[in-house]
């Protein structure tokens, strides 16, 4: 059973959120609930175990992050941050305007369902090249290590993961790569027209910033991607490890 106090919901069991380590769609869905100032503990899964792990935990699906919310379980980052704004209306991470809803919505779902998985791609073909094509061989940044503590583990895991998930090779590095600026163009549009970056945070920043916080990674994209209002987004979301000691979601001024 729940009360409800101030709009937060007082439940009698501490909600969680599974996870993996270093995960670009992980980190949206925390940061919905830190900005909903939803309590929630984090468990780490295994990477690689996560889809038998949730199973087990009585989870339909196979991906994470996965919240279980006393007896609710809601999965995909879309579904949460749907359900948060039922739990607690403010501060919403929708627009209550139709059209800039509905603008929102657009640039969440291509976050969502575009950008997230060439991020991934991008990421893991980096693996291809050596430890030293991530930057500090992603043992931390904006989304501190990545799937793996160990190094080595991590340039083995990303080559073996890449190459039989995820399609990545020589030819389709290219593609990706190839097609990265234009999706930071549309992002940098939204940036102007409002859609992002506005006044107050939407759900839609809390899908692509951490995308963009996984591209910046990469040794080669990290400067192009940091000179971007798409890299100011990043910044304003997902502060570097040394300024974590910054408020996480400063207003824009």
């Amino acid at each position: 059973m729940s009360r409800v106090v101030g709009g937060i919901s007082d439940v009698s069991v501490e909600p969680k959120v599974y996870v993996i380590l270093g995960s670009h769609a992980c980190r949206a869905g925390t940061l919905m609930l830190e900005y909903k100032g939803v309590p929630f503990r984090t468990v780490r899964i295994a990477t690689g175990l996560q889809p038998f792990v949730l199973r087990l935990l009585g989870f339909p699906g196979r991906t994470v992050p996965a919240l279980r919310f006393e007896a609710q379980r809601i999965q995909t980052n879309r579904a949460i941050a749907r359900f948060l704004d039922e739990l607690n209306p403010h501060p919403p991470l929708f627009p209550a305007d139709p059209d800039r809803r509905q603008a929102v919505e657009e640039a969440e779902r291509w976050g969502d369902e575009v950008l997230q998985m060439a991020a991934r791609r991008s990421v893991l073909a980096a693996a291809r090249h050596g430890r030293d094509a991530l930057v500090n061989r992603g043992d931390d940044g904006r989304l501190g290590a990545l799937l793996w503590r160990n190094s080595l583990a991590r340039l083995v895991g990303m080559r073996l993961v890449g190459r039989f998930f995820f399609d990545v090779n020589q030819r389709t590095e290219q593609q990706l790569l190839a097609g990265l600026p234009g999706m930071l163009d549309r992002i940098d549009a939204w940036i102007e027209s409002g859609v992002l970056n506005g006044d107050s945070l939407n759900a839609a920043d809390f899908t692509i910033a951490p995308s963009v916080a996984l591209l910046s990674y990469r040794r080669d994209l990290r400067d192009m991607v940091q000179a971007r209002p798409a890299g100011a987004l990043a910044d304003r979301v997902l502060a570097e490890p040394d300024r974590a000691s910054a408020p996480l979601l400063a207003s824009r001024g």
